[in-house]
């Protein structure tokens, strides 16, 4: 009988120990009330929710993911898998909005197309303010993605909100301010738009994009946009359109820096990539030879592209406009003046050094971490000379900030998306509160010590007889 129960409280402690050892999904989709997050003055049809890994990163990176026409919450969810695997992995947090019982986000009214008027755009930048207070995200590192309709969503948030979003991926989409032609408020759908008989010069794009939050200088966000070239919804003509309208928006040619050619996930595609003047990628424009509609997103270059691939760090493009710097200060000595500084090719150039007495060559160049001179440019001091007075001091360099360039990976995700109403899914993460482990673990050791306590208690019982 000794023996069966020693067994028993083996067997029992082991299986415990196996249990304690099994992950335990718990992170899952949330709704978030209207009230939470502060839907004030935006659509009454547009909800929040929000997928919050189990190990969030300090400071964690926002994506903000858009669904497609009438495709519930769970469905879209699921077809960006390797999305969500990347959240889990590397800390991120993924807010999806919904148009609730909506065709279609509205992408075609002015109140939509302009900052802060009230409409779907506003709601989602609400969305994004509310997760940075709460969960202390990192205001530089926010991104939007999506499919068809979410990709349009995805085009115009980057346009009405660009102090918001740091980059977009869109795949099926139409450049930003497309569907207002011809929009049917009823369907939000625009036939016009859809069929690629929309068609604007790049200054009239750029131009509408930028209308739509006059008197905004600051940075613009980079994008990826991508788009079959057999799409029988969208057609692929709105690739030229949304090329010709970023090219524009960023300050780019309209002829890329280079092109490849890729096979991932079953699909070919030629690849488009622009540079800035500091060498980073900031546009990307996929074509997919005979790709569909809802051809399956290609997860692993969008993590790259934003710089989600790993866990840590800062956005992977550096702000390529800030001024070069402050010039260097002239020479000093009893001879001639110097020379004020000479900008480089930056972005600004240095503003000029005091002139100084004397007549020394001094030079400063600061690198960014990317290889080029910081800022892009290249600042120099140069001072006079005299054969009468003596050499004067060096100059010193202007400061400025670094260069360095993205890189985008590729992969392949999870096809296409449901046209099904609905609200959203549990879903599983991938970790097992610490607290739980604890407790099993404590359970194991508390039979055991049971099994030992019996067996001395029989030994006491043996020796008194």
């Amino acid at each position: 009988m000794r023996r069966f129960q020693n067994r028993v409280f083996v067997v029992a402690s082991f299986s415990l120990g196996l249990f304690a050892a099994m992950p335990v999904y718990a992170a899952s989709v949330q709704a978030v009330s209207r009230a939470t997050w502060g839907a004030n003055g935006v659509p009454s049809y547009v909800n929040m929710n929000i997928y919050v890994p189990d190990k969030l990163a300090e400071n964690p990176p926002i994506v903000v993911g858009c669904h497609s026409c009438s495709t519930p919450v769970s469905s879209f969810f699921n077809s960006i898998s390797g999305v969500k695997a990347g959240a889990d992995k590397n800390g991120f947090i993924i807010i999806l909005p919904e148009a609730t019982g909506r065709n279609c986000w509205d992408v075609g009214t002015t109140k939509s197309l302009t900052h802060d008027g009230g409409g779907d755009t506003q709601a989602v930048a609400q969305m994004v303010k509310y997760a940075l207070e709460k969960y202390k995200g990192d205001p530089k590192r926010v991104y939007v993605m999506g499919g068809s309709s979410g990709a349009m969503m995805t085009q115009a948030m980057l346009a009405v909100y660009p102090d918001i979003f740091r980059a977009g991926a869109a795949r099926a989409g139409v450049a930003a301010g497309c569907w207002a032609d011809g929009f049917d408020a009823g369907q939000q759908w625009s036939n016009n738009c859809a069929g690629g008989r929309t068609s604007k010069s790049a200054q009239q794009w750029g131009d509408l994009v930028r209308g739509m939050y006059p008197g905004y200088t600051g940075h613009r966000p980079r994008l990826q946009i991508f788009h079959g070239t057999a799409d029988a919804t969208i057609n692929y003509k709105n690739q030229a359109e949304a090329i010709k309208e970023w090219t524009n928006v960023l300050e780019l040619s309209e002829t890329p820096t280079s092109t490849d050619m890729i096979t991932s996930g079953g699909t070919t595609y030629d690849r488009q990539f622009w540079k800035n003047e500091c060498n980073q990628t900031v546009f990307e424009a996929w074509s997919g030879r005979n790709g569909a509609h809802s051809m399956a997103y290609e997860a692993d270059a969008i993590l790259a592209f934003f710089g989600l691939d790993k866990a840590g760090g800062a956005d992977p493009e550096t702000d390529c406009s800030e001024a070069a710097g402050s010039g260097g200060t002239g020479g000093s000595g009893d001879g001639s003046g110097g020379d004020q500084n000479v900008g480089g090719a930056g972005p600004a150039a240095g503003s000029g050094g005091a002139s100084g007495d004397g007549g020394g060559v001094g030079e400063g160049v600061t690198v960014g971490s990317g290889g080029q001179p910081a800022g892009g440019g290249e600042v120099t001091t140069t001072g006079g000379s005299d054969p009468s007075g003596t050499s004067g001091t060096s100059g010193t360099s202007g400061t400025s900030g670094a260069a360095d360039s993205a890189t985008s990976g590729v992969g392949s995700d999870s096809a296409g998306e449901s046209g099904e109403t609905g609200g959203c899914a549990v879903v599983a993460g991938d970790s097992r509160p610490k607290s739980s482990y604890a407790a099993v673990v404590a359970m194991g050791l508390a039979l055991l010590m049971l099994r030992r306590r019996h067996r001395n208690a029989g030994r006491w019982h043996v020796s008194c007889r």
